[in-house]
């Protein structure tokens, strides 16, 4: 088969994105109008309804298809729903982005002094999120012939110094576990890890005169920090077919932050 830029598009196919209604500058947005842009339909899904519907409302003045969808990730019955609502939108789902995630509104405490219920709640919503809205599409993906998932891990599990970092990189455990279990029903699952991102929730996280962006300006290959939409040509690369033959793999995408052999 001759290789064309037509397979990077998305024409037909149904895309769901958690933690995509972040106004301004977020990276959830910016993966769902980039994915509205290649054609296809978006689920924008958010806990925040409202920042939601105003994603959702870019997509469709601009000629897109899009709905918004409520959704809390660690709560089953919630991404049941989702799935549902989906499916009813637009006949199914094709490609689940697991973006949602606790980032500044965690414990960042040592682990001998983090609390219990601090941990469990990093991962309920940045694991078991992703499960349980993966576990809300696979049974549409196997219907319609196959699919593509998605999970948003971080450079900072590269390697993990903190609760955050922990939780990231066990998702990228779940994602080559489900690699590995859903191949043969044409479902591959890949993990893109950001580095430093000037999203709005980055700059919170890490303002401009943090100490850490000097260590990242040393470090990086290119340049320390990233735009949002800096992230969207590797996740079309892994929800289209252009990257079909593509799974279990953790991409950065970080200037040259994280470099694994």
């Amino acid at each position: 088969m001759t290789f064309t830029l037509d397979q990077f598009r998305l024409d037909g196919k149904v895309a769901v994105v958690t933690g995509a209604g972040g106004r301004g500058n977020s990276i959830g947005r910016a993966y769902a109008l980039g994915l509205a842009g290649a054609g296809a339909s978006v689920v924008v899904a958010d806990l925040n309804l409202e920042g939601a519907q105003a994603v959702a409302q870019e997509i469709t003045s601009a000629g897109g298809k899009a709905v918004a969808v409520e959704v809390n990730v660690a709560d089953e019955a919630s991404t049941l729903a989702m799935g549902h609502a989906a499916i009813e939108a637009f006949g199914g789902v094709d490609v689940l982005v697991n973006n949602a995630a606790l980032m500044v509104d965690i414990s960042y405490d040592n682990c001998e002094t983090v609390s219990l219920d601090a941990w469990n709640r990093a991962f309920s919503v940045n694991l078991n999120g992703a499960l349980l809205c993966a576990r809300a599409v696979i049974p549409s993906m196997r219907e319609r012939g196959g699919g593509r998932i998605v999970n948003q891990t971080s450079g900072g599990a590269f390697p993990a110094i903190g609760l955050y970092g922990i939780s990231k990189l066990a998702l990228v455990g779940l994602t080559t576990t489900l690699a590995k279990q859903l191949g043969r029903d044409g479902i591959t699952c890949n993990a893109i890890a950001p580095g430093n991102v000037t999203s709005d929730a980055g700059k919170l996280l890490v303002p401009d005169d943090s100490p850490f962006i000097r260590f990242l300006e040393m470090t990086c290959a290119t340049k320390a920090r990233g735009e949002p939409d800096e992230l969207v040509g590797a996740l079309l690369l892994l929800c289209s077919p252009a990257g079909q033959w593509i799974t279990g793999q953790t991409v950065h995408v970080d200037g040259g932050w994280v470099m694994r052999p």
